[in-house]
Parts: C-alpha cells; sequence; structure tokens
C-alpha cells in the first residue's frame, strides 16, 4: 500500500472536539506502520478563539468559524464531527455528498428521524461513516467482553452499570444545547449513550427496557451572557433563566437477549463525580468489574481460586488485554491507560477502515446504524418513564 497522505478537519474545538484532534495527531504512533500518513489540516469552530487555540495547540495549518468551508474544501478527505447533535445530520450529509470520511461523535443525533436518516445515508456511502463510542476501545472494558464471551464467568445473570457526573449540579451552570431537546442530550442521551453501548458490548443485545425513571432535578438554569462551555458557571441571581427541556437522571431494567437482567443509572448532577463510570457482570462461576476512577485495572473474582481463598483479585491492564500491546509506548501492566488513549484508538481503526486495511486490523468503529440503534434503546426508555414504567420492546 502506498503512503498517501489523507488530511484531517475536526469541526467542534470544545473538550471532545480538542481530544479528537489530538488522537489524530496521535494516530501514527500506535500499533504498526504502514497506514497513510495524516496532515492535519483544519480545525472549524462557530467560536473563533476556540477555534485558533485548538490549532495552534494540536498543530492544524488553520482555524475557520464556518464549518461549510471544510465541506468546500477539496482537498480534506477525513472529517471529525464534535458540536451540538442537532447538527450533526446536516453536516455529515453535506459531508458524505463532498466524499468525504466522516467519523461522528455520539449520541448520533438530537431525534429519532435525523438518526435513521444518517443510518440510511451510511447505507447508500461511498466513504467510510463511524459514530464515536470511544468506551469500545477500553482495554478492561474490552477484556471484560472477552472473558464474557469465552464463558469465564459462567451464564451471565446481572449486569449493573452506571455513569455518574457532576456537569450539571451546580444550578449556575448556565443553560446550553445539552439542556435542551428530549433526545440526544440529558443524561440519558449523553453519558447514558455511552452507558448502554458499553453495556451491550459486555453483555451483547438489550431486548427490552422497563421501570424507567427520568427525573429533572434542576428544572430551570440562567441564560449566559457570553459563550458557553461545559464548566461555565455564572451569577443565577441576576440572569434570566430558562427552562431545562430533558433529563437529570435516568434510571431503568433491562433485559440482554442472553437472558441476563440489567440494572441501569445515568446522572449529570451527582456531587462531586467528575466521570464515574462503573460496570459490574455477575456470571454463575465469576464476576468482573470496571471502574473508570481506577481504568487500568480490573476486579476479577472466579473459582480458578483454591477453597478458602477465593475472592476478588486486581488484575492490572497488560498486554495480554485488547489494545494494549502496541496501543501504548509502555506496554506493562501498571502504566495504565485514560481515556484519551481510547479516541487515538479509535482514530487508528478508523484510519484502517479508510485504507481498506484488514488482516491484523482492529475491529471497526461503531457506524451510524449503530448509533440509531443506541438512540431507539434511550427512546425505549423515554417511553417506559412516560409510560410509569412499562416494559417496552427495542425495536
Amino acid at each position: 500500500m502506498s503512503r498517501q497522505t489523507l488530511n484531517v478537519a475536526v469541526i467542534g474545538a470544545g473538550m471532545a472536539g480538542t481530544t479528537h484532534a489530538n488522537a489524530w495527531r496521535q494516530v501514527g504512533t500506535v500499533y504498526d506502520l504502514g497506514l497513510p500518513q495524516v496532515h492535519l489540516s483544519a480545525i472549524a469552530d462557530a467560536y473563533k478563539p476556540f477555534a485558533e487555540d485548538a490549532a495552534a495547540r494540536y498543530g492544524y495549518d488553520r482555524a475557520v468559524t464556518d464549518w461549510r468551508e471544510v465541506a468546500d474544501d477539496p482537498s480534506i478527505d477525513i472529517v471529525s464531527i464534535v458540536v451540538s447533535n442537532a447538527l450533526h445530520r446536516e453536516i455529515a450529509e453535506a459531508m458524505i455528498r463532498a466524499g468525504k470520511h466522516v467519523l461522528c461523535e455520539k449520541p448520533l443525533a438530537d431525534t429519532l428521524e435525523n438518526a435513521k436518516a444518517m443510518a440510511e445515508a451510511e447505507a447508500e456511502a461511498k466513504v467510510v461513516t463511524a459514530v464515536g463510542f470511544t468506551f469500545r476501545r477500553n482495554a478492561a472494558l474490552a477484556e471484560i467482553a472477552r472473558l464474557v464471551q469465552e464463558g469465564h464467568l459462567g451464564r451471565i445473570a446481572h449486569i449493573d452499570a452506571r455513569y455518574w457526573c457532576d456537569y450539571g449540579a451546580d444550578p449556575n451552570t448556565p443553560i446550553a444545547w445539552r439542556y435542551k431537546g428530549p433526545m440526544g442530550s440529558g443524561a440519558l442521551g449523553d453519558v447514558g449513550s455511552h452507558l448502554i453501548d458499553a453495556a451491550e458490548l459486555v453483555g451483547g443485545p438489550l431486548k427490552s427496557v422497563s421501570g424507567a425513571v427520568l427525573s429533572t432535578v434542576i428544572t430551570e438554569r440562567p441564560k449566559a451572557s457570553g459563550h458557553v462551555t461545559r464548566g461555565t458557571t455564572t451569577d443565577m441571581a441576576a440572569a434570566e433563566k430558562e427552562k431545562v427541556e430533558n433529563d437529570d437522571i435516568a434510571t431503568f431494567t433491562a433485559h440482554f437477549e442472553s437472558g441476563a437482567v440489567g440494572t441501569f443509572s445515568a446522572s449529570r448532577i451527582a456531587w462531586n463525580l467528575p466521570n464515574s463510570l462503573q460496570i459490574q457482570v455477575l456470571g454463575t462461576r465469576g464476576r468482573a468489574g470496571w471502574d473508570l476512577h481506577r481504568t487500568g485495572e480490573i476486579l476479577l473474582d472466579d473459582d480458578s481460586a483454591p477453597a478458602g481463598v477465593a475472592g476478588p483479585r486486581q488484575v492490572l491492564v497488560n498486554p495480554e488485554f485488547p489494545y494494549f500491546a502496541r496501543g501504548s509506548s509502555m506496554a506493562f501492566g501498571g502504566v495504565g491507560l485514560t481515556q484519551i488513549e481510547q479516541f487515538t484508538y479509535q482514530a487508528h481503526a478508523f484510519l484502517q477502515q479508510v485504507a481498506g486495511i484488514a488482516e491484523g486490523a482492529l475491529p471497526p468503529c461503531a457506524t451510524f446504524a449503530d448509533g440509531y440503534r443506541e438512540l431507539r434503546i434511550a427512546d425505549a426508555v423515554a417511553r417506559s418513564a412516560a409510560a410509569g414504567g412499562a416494559e417496552i420492546t427495542i425495536a
């Protein structure tokens, strides 16, 4: 394969956008050589200081304020879309029409209608498209999924999963797109989308949901006078208020097609928990757990221990785990990983798909169709909550 160069642009220069920018900068440093070279072309953000700062820090050629400049540039080959979910469809469809490969952040869209349209566009596209469920690239979670698939834990009876964050815990945090609209935002749409996809990575497809509750604790937030970032706060007493339109907390139960049951909770107002994702898997021969706060390890308890000395043991992420052996410059237990590496591994897998590499390739990225499925599950949770917790089969 020739060492052609592919030009990359990132649309959105907020927290997740700069993480994509960094991933494309790092993509050639992990796993094996032989991929196309990446040229860092442009960062686009409607807020010019963000675009300029990200372009300067991550080594991109230029900063622009209109994503259409990226669509109209025939030299750009790959685009990461990392903006409000309500903009995903318009931008993604424009990039596909322009012949660009598209990696779109989760959740895929703001409505089921838009997500379905994006999945249909993907089916007809002659370019590579994907949605960014980066926890699929977490070495520890992928190892637990492998233990489940290989039957090491026996028949899985119960999966408990939670994703608790505190970015909305302060009532002075101003209104922004995350607090508007029923889909693709709120705790369920935002962090809950990762939770649902990670649970299906480990436990397989969900069949139905029930017992759902969606709760909005902070019912109104102040309007900010300037540009809003995730950590912005303002004087609530002096500011005009605006109604919050979606959930702060989402809880539900579920049945997997395997027969396992699941219990789930997502929150954006969990006091002093900036980013807490935990998954516990309980089977008939063992159990395994993972905590994002201790991302370089899993806890494993199984029937392999001698009688009288059984109990949970810490297993450090090591080269035997997925992704880690060539994904770290210091590939031995105890080095650990962060969420940042997940984005790099995702970018590498996406680049492999663009280059058409099959032999030795990482598993493909989640598709727009996967993103549409996740939103159908979230919609089923919302319909269960609206119906007083009724069981809703996932269509």
